[in-house]
């Protein structure tokens, strides 16, 4: 189980306080239940995930997580730039207490990701695309009770759309997934509940239709 409590988000720019990217949301998301996240470019889903999976901070609220969760498969970041593919992986191994089985886990890693001699390459030289494939092997290398996808199956060809896909449908089965994907088809493959962001709100569908319906109702407006 996942408690979202009165989250607020708002980021320093250059001019001070930037607007609030999120207000007062609050929501629930029961264990075993994946949640597709929908709204317009900006409404803060991107932002959401991250505060979901602990990567970022709230301004004011807070976020109890009752079971394992993942850091954002897509997002990217997270890693350290002046090491290498290879060296992150060893280090998030290490983070996780798999010191014993560490080079079974970088192979693994290493294989998801598919992007060749760049493994061993400083990650400050990778493309975006090419860190959100090592952060998507990251996330698969390790057993999460939910993992959180941005957008990760939009990453890369479509031999590893494909993949990506596959990797996502052998989960369901064990574990949850909070996700955003433009793809309306793949949040109804994957999601049966849905998150409508609007205006800093967020909206609880139990129906994954319900908020996808209500998205394309908002932009009518």
């Amino acid at each position: 189980m996942i408690i979202v409590d009165n989250i607020h988000k708002r980021y320093k720019t250059n001019h001070g306080l930037g607007k609030w990217v999120l207000q007062g949301v609050s929501f629930v998301i029961p264990p075993k239940v994946s949640v597709g996240l929908v709204g317009r470019n900006g409404a803060g889903k991107s932002t959401l995930l991250r505060l979901i999976g602990g990567t970022d901070q709230p301004t004011r609220g807070h976020v109890e997580r009752l079971c394992r969760v993942s850091w954002p498969m897509g997002f990217g970041g997270g890693l350290q730039g002046s090491l290498t593919g290879r060296q992150n992986a060893k280090f998030v191994c290490r983070i996780h207490g798999h010191e014993e089985d560490i080079e079974d886990r970088v192979a693994y890693i290493e294989d998801y990701a598919e992007i060749g001699a760049a493994f061993d390459e400083p990650v400050k030289t990778y493309s975006s695309g090419m860190k959100s494939r090592l952060q998507f092997g990251l996330s698969l290398a390790f057993d999460f009770d939910v993992y959180i996808s941005d957008e990760a199956t939009a990453s890369g060809d479509a031999a590893f759309k494909q993949k990506a896909s596959a990797a996502f449908k052998s989960l369901i089965d064990r574990s949850s997934i909070i996700m955003v994907s433009h793809g309306e088809s793949t949040l109804r493959e994957f999601c049966t509940a849905g998150i409508f962001l609007d205006n800093g709100k967020a909206h609880w569908f139990d129906d994954i239709n319900d908020a996808l319906n209500a998205y394309k109702e908002s932009r009518q407006k």
